[in-house]
């Protein structure tokens, strides 16, 4: 790993213990408990993808939330660079993260498959 790639992951690692304190600062109840299961840096660390957990909304207050965060955005982005003593904080774009819907779609397929083929093996089974 190199020197660039640790000073990024330490950025992203310090950017995901301050959003939340961020949205908790703030008086809208729509993104104020929202969770940051993720935060990714930009090569140069000049733009950050923050990930959040979209369980408990349905896709209207999603889209909800996003628009508003980008109002927000700008005073996340002060707040992250005053509590780390930052000169620049990367400009923050919000996006929920979808992973773990596709890891329960995936696994829900693995269950199927396997059902079928215990079933196929007990049908070759009792043919024998």
């Amino acid at each position: 790993m190199t020197h660039e790639e640790i000073k990024r992951h330490r950025v992203e690692s310090v950017l995901k213990e301050i959003i939340p304190e961020a949205l908790a600062t703030l008086d809208d109840e729509r993104i104020n408990s929202l969770v940051v299961t993720d935060v990714v840096c930009s090569k140069g660390r000049s733009d950050a993808k923050v990930y959040l957990e979209p369980s408990f909304l349905s896709e209207k207050e999603q889209n909800d939330a996003l628009r508003q965060l980008r109002t927000v955005a700008g005073y996340i982005q002060t707040h992250c660079k005053q509590s780390e003593g930052w000169f620049k904080a990367p400009r923050l774009t919000f996006e929920f993260d979808q992973q773990l819907e596709k890891a329960t779609r995936i696994e829900a397929l693995f269950d199927q498959i396997a059902k079928r083929k215990s079933k196929n093996d007990e049908e070759t089974d009792d043919e024998s």
